[in-house]
């Protein structure tokens, strides 16, 4: 079972995507789905699901807004045991906060593996709600985004996040509806 939604927001319309478990994935507007921006895969929604896309949609609106969701909806991390290491610490940094790759890969227990946990920020299905824009690179420095620097820097900033990198010196804006 699987089921898109979209979710509209100022910043354009993101792509939720549900299993059996919970949110599987969560696609920035900028990426090109799999699928049209609408509900796709069964017919008949359960409820379980509607109350998961209700839970996302505020959750995500939250976030965009500058407050921090009081609640997530369940999250289907589908990875490697090490991933979801990663991702489980990355949802410890608190909101407006920022770690290291170096402090999320001794947080996990593997300090020498700040490559793995740049790696396993990149493989995250889930950004925003899974806050990888806040593990930022040594000397407060950017360092990288999937989803491209100009959302990391965005998400950033919407949680009033400071950081410091030659190669950025304005966070890019987005307008509502830009693709």
């Amino acid at each position: 079972m699987s089921s898109r939604f979209s979710i509209a927001t100022p910043l354009g319309n993101f792509i939720a995507e549900y299993s059996e478990n919970g949110l599987a994935g969560l696609s920035f507007p900028d990426r090109k789905p799999d699928s049209p921006d609408h509900e796709t895969g069964e017919p008949k929604i359960s409820p379980k699901v509607r109350d998961w896309h209700r839970i996302t949609k505020t959750a995500l609106k939250n976030m965009l807004d500058g407050h921090e969701p009081k609640e997530l909806p369940p999250l289907d991390l589908q990875g490697t045991e090490f991933q979801k290491n990663v991702w489980r610490a990355m949802l410890k940094i608190p909101y407006g906060k920022t770690k290291s790759y170096g402090e999320v890969a001794k947080a996990v227990g593997k300090p020498k593996a700040v490559r793995a946990v740049g790696g396993a920020c990149g493989a995250n299905s889930i950004p925003v709600l899974v806050p990888c824009h806040r593990v930022l690179a040594a000397n407060n420095k950017i360092g990288g985004f999937g989803s491209g620097l100009g959302w990391k820097c965005k998400l950033l900033e919407i949680e009033g996040v400071s950081f410091a990198d030659s190669r950025v010196r304005q966070p890019r804006r987005f307008s509502a509806g830009r693709s």
